[in-house]
């Protein structure tokens, strides 16, 4: 229980309500339609299994037909399954900041340490990481009780250099706490931005430090001119010859406004008050000992956070993603002050939501099933999933189970320690140093029952999974106006390329000792499980869409037919099936705040995705389990290109890259398009084709969504267009498999 009053309310006998949660109204319709679903799933499978099995006149080629479909909708019923089981309990939640202060005085807020990941200057500019870090140092909250931590994984000089130019802007821009936009740039970016002479001042400033910023990156360098003094030299000469982003020492600087090292003498802001703590971090790495990409760092920053400032509450932020309300931290602290939930809760997820979509979002950036529509169902459950950005920790769930904690290896590490030392003193900057160094995990916990979770690219899902088995719970924190807003790719090649990373990373926790189905299940109980599979086995979506891009159609190019006829019962089931996946999520999507274009997006990235990275990344997962090498982890770029941006803007595809991943998207396109052609003549000439109706629907349903394929082929001529040699290798593969099924049907 939850301390509810009146659909869960948290209160006391003399205190306001501080949070309420409900479940969602469509909850009801939610079960009845899943029960008549199902039954329509099983009248499907039953006639599959009638036409393979109990047919005596079924051929090798109707046999091996049906078998693939058969195939396919078993791949759709699990993942319709596993999907119910966020449908079963959604519930919405409602927070009262406002009421907070007449429970907690100021000097009973809690500490927090925010995690920052950068990881390259080029492909994630430091003005973007800057931007960020000064919002989330701009809360309204005490100034004290926040420290940045910023993990640069990049182990750039030039992420430091903007960071010395950021603290120094922070004195100034801190005290402005009448704003609602925290971020610099979109404050000045904005509409609504003061005009007054002081505002105008910090605005010239800001495009000063940006200047320099962006200086010393045409640069590659940083020149004696932005060096004031020698201790500022001093920092800067740890990146000396042979100092490269996979073979460096450890990098930990405190910085303020007018030195590289904290003085506390010069530590507060034009207000005279105490600025947060901004702490740069670039552990130590070597070619011999595994880094552990982003989880890695994560744990690094954990450990070096405990000897430093060791805050109670952790909010790891992706370094796109700004702060856009400043009440947040009131926000959680609605919950945080509940005793009921306090004591097993691990986490509290806010949605990612994103600034600089263009109107119809036509990469389905959005991603709003996954970031707002499908937590509301895990949060009936035991809480939703981790998703690596907007996410505050209680470091206590970081070290082992609510009732099974696992003691660090050194007391310093506990979330019990308090610390008792300034943070500039040697003792525990020498500690800082120690606890990030490459070989401080080996022999230790750190990855397995401790920390961020090792063994998976999606270190978010993993660790939210395994905190969830230990018996901790979570929440979802989804208020009107955004917490967090981020930047999107705006090129299909880098949206595609993110998700193939994410698929990876799922399949390697699908196929992994900790599977949610048999491990989770024993743990999270059936319905979490399921849950927690629809994602890990998110990549299968690839089976029925490549099967349903191809056979139909070389079918259909072969005038055979696979479904029934427009005459029959079967074809109404069909139908049913086919308008129910699509009508309810379409009602869900429009219920969270979608519109018809958006959703209509939405779905054809789904087919998108299925044709290229759920395929590929499958592929290259099955590679990497057989001991072949593949790429390892890529970042996806932030950096804007000025025709890239105008494209997104007017909401042209983006293509360019002569990728593999376009090759079976493109073949799909063309083998569509001229089965619909031969279809469509067909039906004009009076030909019977009542058995061949269906396929014409689907046909027809997949040329609709190719539109933009085909003008990247034929009818563009910018940059943007699909490379000449991707037409030339799919349409030479798509001939091919043409004349491959004319040998079959």
């Amino acid at each position: 229980m939850e301390g509810r009053r009146l659909r869960g309310v948290f209160t006391t006998t003399d205190s306001p309500p501080l949070h309420t949660s409900e479940p969602l109204r469509r909850t009801a319709f939610n079960r009845l339609f899943a029960a008549v679903y199902f039954s329509a799933i099983l009248a499907l499978l039953y006639r599959h299994v009638q036409n393979l099995f109990l047919l005596s006149t079924t051929s090798l080629l109707s046999f091996s037909t049906t078998l693939s479909l058969f195939i396919s909708d078993l791949v759709l019923a699990f993942m319709w399954a596993s999907l119910q089981a966020l449908r079963m309990s959604p519930i919405r939640r409602k927070e009262f900041p406002q009421d907070l202060k007449q429970i907690i005085k100021d000097e009973d807020f809690v500490g927090l340490d925010v995690f920052i990941c950068t990881a390259d200057p080029y492909k994630e500019p430091p003005m973007n990481v800057v931007n960020t870090a000064l919002s989330l140092m701009a809360y309204d909250y005490p100034t004290d009780k926040i420290s940045i931590y910023v993990s640069d994984d990049g182990g750039s000089d030039l992420t430091l250099f903007a960071f010395t130019e950021a603290a120094e802007f922070a004195r100034h821009w801190l005290p402005e706490h009448n704003v609602m936009e925290r971020s610099p740039q979109v404050y000045f970016e904005s509409n609504y931005h003061s005009s007054s002479p002081h505002f105008e001042k910090i605005k010239i400033m800001y495009e000063d430090m940006k200047m320099k910023v962006e200086h010393v990156m045409d640069k590659d360098k940083i020149t004696d001119e932005y060096i004031s003094d020698e201790q500022r030299r001093q920092v800067f000469n740890k990146w000396i010859k042979g100092f490269t982003r996979l073979n460096h020492p450890t990098v930990i600087q405190i910085i303020n406004y007018e030195q590289v090292i904290l003085d506390k003498k010069h530590d507060k802001d034009n207000s005279g008050r105490l600025m947060p703590n901004l702490i740069y971090v670039s552990r130590e790495k070597n070619n011999t000992s595994p880094h552990h990409f982003k989880a890695g760092a994560l744990n690094v920053l954990l450990r070096v956070s405990a000897v430093m400032t060791n805050a109670p509450i952790i909010l790891t932020q992706d370094c796109d993603m700004y702060s856009n309300d400043p009440q947040t931290l009131l926000r959680i602290l609605c919950y945080l002050s509940d005793p009921a939930i306090k004591s097993n809760l691990a986490f509290i997820q806010f949605p990612q939501r994103f600034h600089g979509l263009n109107k119809q979002d036509i990469y389905a950036c959005e991603y709003k099933h996954h970031f707002q529509v499908n937590p509301m169902g895990f949060d009936g459950l035991k809480g939703p999933s981790y998703i690596g950005s907007g996410c505050f920790f209680h470091r206590r769930a970081l070290f082992g189970g609510p009732s099974t904690p696992v003691p660090p290896e050194i007391p310093e590490l506990s979330p019990d320690h308090v610390v008792s030392k300034p943070i500039q003193s040697q003792e525990i900057l020498s500690l800082a140093h120690h606890v990030a160094g490459c070989n401080y995990e080996n022999q230790t916990n750190w990855g397995s029952k401790s920390g961020f979770r090792y063994g998976s690219l999606v270190e978010d899902y993993n660790t939210s999974y395994r905190l969830h088995c230990e018996g901790w719970k979570s929440l979802f924190c989804n208020p009107k106006r955004a917490a967090f807003l981020g930047d999107v790719p705006i090129t299909l090649f880098d949206v595609l390329s993110q998700n193939k990373r994410w698929c990876i990373g799922l399949f390697e926790v699908a196929f992994s000792k900790y599977n949610p189905l048999i491990f989770g299940s024993q743990y999270m109980g059936v319905l979490m499980s399921l849950a927690y599979s629809h994602y890990a086995f998110w990549p299968i979506w690839c089976i029925p869409v490549i099967f349903y891009s191809f056979l139909p159609q070389l079918a259909l190019l072969n005038q055979f037919s696979i479904f029934p006829k427009l005459s029959e019962p079967w074809f109404f089931l069909y139908v049913f099936l086919f308008l129910g996946a699509y009508g309810q999520d379409f009602v869900e999507f429009f219920l969270a705040g979608g519109t018809v274009h958006r959703w209509w997006n939405c779905q054809r990235m789904w087919m998108i995705r299925g044709l290229s990275c759920y395929l590929f990344g499958s592929v290259e997962y099955l590679l990497k389990s057989i001991g072949i090498s593949t790429h390892g982890f890529s970042l996806t770029s932030k950096a804007l290109d000025d025709e890239h941006s105008k494209r997104y803007g007017r909401g042209i595809f983006e293509f360019r890259v002569p990728s593999p991943l376009f090759v079976p998207l493109t073949m799909a396109a063309i083998i569509n398009l001229f089965s619909f052609l031969l279809g469509s003549t067909a039906f004009m000439r009076g030909n019977n084709m009542e058995g061949l109706g269906l396929q014409m629907i689907l046909i027809g349903f997949i040329v609709l969504n190719c539109l933009p394929v085909y003008g990247a082929i034929a009818l563009r001529n910018d940059a943007g267009k699909i490379p000449t040699q991707i037409t030339i290798i799919s349409t030479f593969v798509s001939v091919a498999f043409y004349y491959a099924s004319s040998l079959c049907f």
